[in-house]
C-alpha cells in the first residue's frame, strides 16, 4: 500500500532543506586532526589547504536577524533584548569568520533554503518575508548563501544606512504593515556609526609588535624563508615605492633588505597569510592562518594571484629557490601588474579589491623592478 504523497511544497521545505542542511553540515564538520598546531596557535597547512570551517561551525539566520543584531548595539543599557541577537553577536566576537548561511521564506526556485517553521516577527508574515528579501537586495545577495560573519557585517554596514523603508514605512497602509516599532528610534544608525570595530575588536597594537619581532627574528635563523608567491611582487612594489624598514604592517621591507645582503637566501613558496611575512597585519586572523583585509574576503583574491604567480613563473606550492634566482625569474616574466593583480569585478564582490581595480601596471612596482633587476644583477 502506497505511504501518503508529499506535496511539491512540503518536499521544498522539508526534503530539500535536510539535504541542503546535510550538505552544510559536511562542509562544517570537523576535520578529525588534519592540522596540526604549527607552535603559534596557527593550523599548519595541509593537502587540501587550511579548511576554516573545520575550525567552528556555522550558524544559520534569517538576513533581518543580522539586521537586528546591529540595531541592538545601538539600544541603551546593557545591550540586546533578545537572548538570540546576544548569542549571535557573542559568537562573531568570538569568532569574526564564523560562516553564516542567510536563510529565510522565499518559496518559488528558492524553497530548497526555506528555513523549517520558526515563530514570525509580530509584525507579520508579510512584512517580515519582504524585511528579509529588502536585506538581501540591498547586499545584492541571494538567499541560502553562506558567507563569513565579517564579510556580511561589512556588507550590511556599506549597504544599508538606514532602515527607514526596510523595517517600516512612510504610510502604515493597515496593522500587517506597521513594521517594527524600533525602525524610528535611530538605533540602527547610531550603531552603525560606531563601525564595525563595535562587533569586531581589532588586532592590538601589542599583539601586532610582539609578532612583528617574534617573527622577524625567526626569518633571520630560517634555512627558508616561506612567503606566499604574489606578495614577492607585493614586496617590489613596496621597494619602488620607497618603503623601507621599520614598517609595521608587514615584513616585506625587511625581507628585501635581507636577500639585498643575503642574495643566496632560500625562499620558499607558501599557501596562506603566512606568518613569518604576516604576522604583524592588522587584517591576518591568526587563528585560521589567513587574510581578511579588503571587507574580510581578501583571502579570496589573494589565493587566485599566488596561483596567477605561480602559474606565470612555472613553479609550485613548496617550490624553493634563492632569493637572487627567484628574483630574476620574477623580473623576466612578469614585467608589470596587471595579469596577475587585476579583475573585472563588480561591487559590491568579494573579488573587489583596489589592486584589481587598476586599468595600468602599477608605477611602484616598474620602478622597484627596474632597481632591484640593478641589484640582483
Amino acid at each position: 500500500m502506497a505511504g501518503p504523497r508529499m506535496t511539491r511544497s512540503e518536499f521544498l521545505r522539508d526534503g530539500s532543506c535536510l539535504a541542503a542542511g546535510a550538505m552544510l553540515g559536511g562542509i562544517i564538520a570537523p576535520e578529525c586532526g588534519r592540522c596540526e598546531e604549527n607552535g603559534r596557535g596557527d593550523p599548519a597547512p595541509t593537502a587540501e589547504g587550511n579548511r576554516p570551517g573545520a575550525s567552528y561551525s556555522g550558524m544559520s539566520l534569517r538576513p533581518s536577524q543580522l539586521l537586528c543584531a546591529v540595531c541592538s548595539l545601538g539600544e541603551a543599557g546593557s545591550g540586546p533584548e533578545r537572548e538570540r541577537l546576544k548569542e549571535v553577536l557573542a559568537r562573531v566576537r568570538e569568532s569574526p569568520d564564523v560562516p553564516i548561511t542567510l536563510r529565510c521564506s522565499v518559496g518559488d526556485i528558492f524553497g530548497y533554503q526555506d528555513p523549517v517553521a520558526e515563530g514570525e516577527a509580530p509584525e507579520g508574515f508579510e512584512c517580515d518575508r519582504r524585511r528579509d528579501l529588502d536585506v538581501l537586495l540591498r547586499l545584492n545577495l541571494p538567499p541560502g548563501v553562506t558567507l563569513t560573519a565579517r564579510i556580511l557585517l561589512h556588507r550590511l554596514l556599506d549597504g544599508i544606512t538606514t532602515v527607514s523603508g526596510i523595517c517600516d514605512y512612510d504610510t502604515a497602509t493597515s496593522d500587517a504593515w506597521k513594521g517594527c516599532p524600533k525602525a524610528r528610534s535611530g538605533r540602527y544608525e547610531k550603531a552603525r556609526e560606531q563601525g564595525i570595530e563595535a562587533i569586531i575588536p581589532p588586532r592590538s597594537e601589542e599583539e601586532m609588535e610582539r609578532e612583528k619581532k617574534a617573527s622577524l627574528a625567526a626569518m633571520v635563523e630560517a634555512e627558508a624563508i616561506p612567503v606566499r608567491p604574489h606578495i614577492l611582487l607585493c614586496a617590489v612594489c613596496q621597494y619602488g615605492g620607497g618603503v623601507r624598514p621599520p614598517f609595521k604592517p608587514d615584513n616585506l621591507p625587511e625581507l628585501v633588505q635581507l636577500i639585498l645582503r643575503k642574495p643566496d637566501t632560500r625562499i620558499t613558496m607558501a599557501r596562506g597569510a603566512d606568518w613569518m611575512m604576516c604576522a604583524p597585519c592588522p587584517s591576518r586572523a591568526s587563528r585560521l592562518n589567513a587574510c581578511v583585509n579588503v571587507k574580510g574576503s581578501g583571502g579570496l583574491t589573494n589565493q587566485l594571484r599566488d596561483l596567477r604567480t605561480l602559474q606565470r613563473l612555472g613553479l609550485t606550492y613548496r617550490a624553493t629557490m634563492k632569493a637572487r634566482d627567484l628574483y630574476k625569474l620574477i623580473f623576466e616574466r612578469i614585467p608589470g601588474t596587471l595579469d596577475v593583480c587585476r579583475f573585472d569585478s563588480p561591487t559590491p564582490s568579494v573579488w573587489w579589491d583596489p589592486c584589481g581595480a587598476m586599468t595600468t601596471n602599477k608605477p611602484e612596482y616598474e620602478k622597484g623592478r627596474e632597481m632591484l633587476m640593478k641589484e640582483f644583477g
